[in-house]
């Protein structure tokens, strides 16, 4: 909430990203920032680009987005994050609110 209340809307989604992460690891949360997700198909691992843009004390993946609105295809790519990398809990937050608790939604990944 601080960082949307210092910022407002309208940045790109990296300064949020880059923001937050700061004010985690500063009230003491150990933060990775574009964790490659791979994909294991068979006995190969593929690089395919997908990142997690903050992964919370290896435990709570957050999307990051500054769109008009979050649209399915949002929550199904935290989603599939969340299965790919066998994390349970994800946050999908839309910087591009008024009220940042309206552009928060939280997912689980029921393996």
């Amino acid at each position: 909430m601080k960082v949307h209340s210092a910022l407002g809307t309208g940045l790109l989604e990296s300064v949020y990203e880059t923001c937050l992460s700061y004010e985690l690891r500063r009230r003491g949360f150990v933060v990775l920032n574009q964790l490659p997700v791979p994909i294991i198909y068979g006995d190969i691992c593929i690089e395919v680009g997908y990142r997690i843009d903050l992964l919370v004390n290896g435990a709570v993946l957050v999307e990051v987005k500054a769109v008009s609105k979050v649209v399915p295809v949002h929550e199904a790519q935290l989603l599939s994050y969340l299965k790919l990398s066998s994390h349970g809990v994800g946050l999908l937050i839309n910087v591009n609110v008024v009220h940042l608790k309206d552009g928060i939604k939280r997912l689980v990944n029921n393996f």
